[in-house]
Parts: C-alpha cells; structure tokens; sequence
C-alpha cells in the first residue's frame, strides 16, 4: 500500500511539473518562468524587435568586416 502511495504521488507531481514545463515551451518561454502569466502583445513586440536589432547589428558589422 505505502508503495502505491509513493508511486501516485511521483506520478501526480511528474505530471504537474511535465505540464508546467510543457507549457512554457510551448509558448517559447524559459522553462522555469510563470506560466500563468500572461505576456501582453507589446512585451512579445519588444522581444521580437530587440532580437532584429542585434540580429540587424551582427550582420552589418560582419558586412562591414569583409569589406575591409
């Protein structure tokens, strides 16, 4: 009995952290974030467009050292 206690209680909670994680990954967050929080367009819009500004500055420095 004890060992079918243990045994559902891992399962409940392997259950409860696979379905945190996998939320997050899912919404292409870090795994260990909140996933309950709820994450407004602009915020997604300033990530998206930080992410093309370095992407944008790599890519020109790179243009720019092969030219030289």
């Amino acid at each position: 009995m004890q060992r079918t206690k243990k045994f559902i209680a891992g399962l409940v909670i392997g259950l409860l952290l696979g379905l945190w994680f996998g939320v997050n990954i899912g919404k292409n967050r870090p795994i260990y974030s909140n996933p309950f929080r709820d994450v407004s367009v602009t915020e997604i819009a300033k990530e998206k467009g930080k992410e093309v500004m370095e992407e944008g500055k790599k890519a020109l420095r790179e243009q720019l050292d092969e030219s030289k």
